[in-house]
């Protein structure tokens, strides 16, 4: 059987103080009290033959009630594997400094407390915030850690070739 792939968006902003990226805090009893290490970027489970950059933008709709602008472009970034063999596709997309919206997350139901009989709803996203990659580092899912990497040399290119491009 195929591992399970799901896909995601890194989005991110360059500041005046930095580059920031966009997390979200997993909603839920589970994650209810943990806080580093946790946090994701916006991400979900592919269908079989669904197109990998489209789940990205449904996920990210899905648990952050928002889809990025396109005209950005987006980069694809490096996969990523889980110990449960489950494979990450993921892709960034910058966003201007001002960029805003209204979060809203889907929800998802789970026996609450557990081997109780009972059915809790929970949001799927209970949170989202911007981070300065050196406190995203702190933040997010360690096997997520190579994404952030990556921001600095997609960050850098944009950069070089915005600036020193003239053929």
């Amino acid at each position: 059987m195929p591992a399970a792939r799901s896909a995601g968006l890194l989005i991110w902003k360059q500041t005046p103080h930095g580059k920031y990226v966009l997390l979200c805090h997993p909603g839920g009893p589970f994650y209810q009290n943990k806080d580093d290490e946790v946090w994701t970027i916006p991400k979900g489970l592919a269908s079989p033959g669904e197109d990998l950059l489209q789940t990205a933008i449904r996920e990210t709709y899905e648990e952050c009630g928002f889809i990025p602008p396109e005209q950005a472009g987006y980069y694809v970034l490096p996969t990523v594997k889980y110990k449960n063999g489950k494979i990450l596709y993921a892709w960034a997309i910058q966003v201007s400094e001002n960029y805003s919206w209204n979060f809203k997350s889907n929800s998802f139901e789970v026996e609450w407390p557990p081997k109780s009989g009972s059915m809790q709803t929970f949001p799927e996203i209970d949170r989202m915030d911007w981070f300065i990659l050196e406190d995203a580092r702190r933040k997010i899912h360690p096997i997520q850690k190579p994404l952030l990497d990556a921001i600095e040399t997609i960050a850098s290119i944009k950069s070089f070739s915005k600036t020193h491009l003239h053929l």
